[in-house]
């Protein structure tokens, strides 16, 4: 294959997007629609194929080129696909490749948050959560545990994060989200009651019949050690705990987010 490149060097031109560029750079803030994400591993390329997003390069071990690569070749064009030894390539990015395949992409533009939201009956929202692998296990439950969209604060990690999309199993790429900039109460003018996860003294039970009668529920998760800010809870139409056993006082944000996905499922 003419697209094919064999490299010997860290230095090679073009492969600077798979190893220095930073996840701020890659990003792009400045100019959103030069921001590049890098997906790993065949399953969460394809996934992220089939979610209509545009490859740019690839890298992977020579023997995969014919092997698990070999698919995603076929469907990303005349693309240049980077091979090279195995310890060159893991040099270059720092471990050894997941399942040997790397795929640069175009990152899209984020969705209006009324686009996403208009057909919703269960929404995520995701307040300070910083925590890369906290971030991909919300995204796979979330994708999972049928909930409809996830919204994210400014404060958040970015979900296409290189470990954040690895932790996911792409499912970053199956539910619809976006940057909420403004206030989370705002949801409320679309019919959203929100409920925030908080230990407080008015909490009720997550199984509570009020919650899960509620045609429209927006799920509010807060950061990983001081949980949702006082004005976030007190600006939320309900307060809601998992009951907890044996003096557990909290479940980690993933794990509750999966709980809460749940039981406040559409049923």
């Amino acid at each position: 294959m003419s697209n094919v490149i064999e490299i010997t060097s860290l230095n090679h031109p073009g492969i600077e997007i798979f190893a220095t560029l930073t996840e701020a750079q890659l990003r792009n803030r400045i100019d959103p629609q030069k921001g590049i994400f890098i997906a790993e591993s065949p399953k969460v390329i394809n996934t992220a194929l089939s979610a209509g997003h545009e490859p740019l390069a690839i890298l992977c071990e020579r023997r995969h080129i014919t092997g698990d690569a070999a698919d995603i070749i076929s469907q990303c064009g005349n693309i240049p696909v980077y091979t090279g030894e195995r310890e060159l390539l893991s040099a270059l990015t720092g471990y050894t490749l997941t399942r040997g395949v790397l795929c640069a992409m175009r990152r899209p533009m984020p969705p209006a948050v009324s686009e996403i939201c208009r057909n919703a009956r269960r929404i995520a929202v995701i307040d300070g959560v910083t925590d890369t692998t906290n971030i991909g296990a919300i995204f796979r439950s979330a994708a999972a545990l049928g909930i409809d969209a996830v919204l994210l604060t400014p404060t958040s990690c970015d979900p296409l994060n290189r470990r954040a999309i690895r932790v996911s199993m792409g499912s970053v790429f199956l539910v619809p989200w976006t940057w909420l900039d403004s206030p989370i109460s705002s949801l409320k003018d679309d019919g959203f009651t929100t409920v925030a996860l908080a230990l407080t003294d008015d909490s009720i039970s997550i199984d509570n019949p009020e919650l899960c009668s509620r045609q429209k529920l927006a799920i509010i998760l807060g950061t990983e050690g001081d949980g949702l800010a006082k004005e976030v809870i007190a600006d939320a139409d309900l307060t809601a705990k998992i009951p907890m056993a044996h003096g557990v006082d909290s479940l980690n944000v993933a794990a509750a987010s999966a709980v809460a996905f749940w039981q406040l499922r559409i049923r």
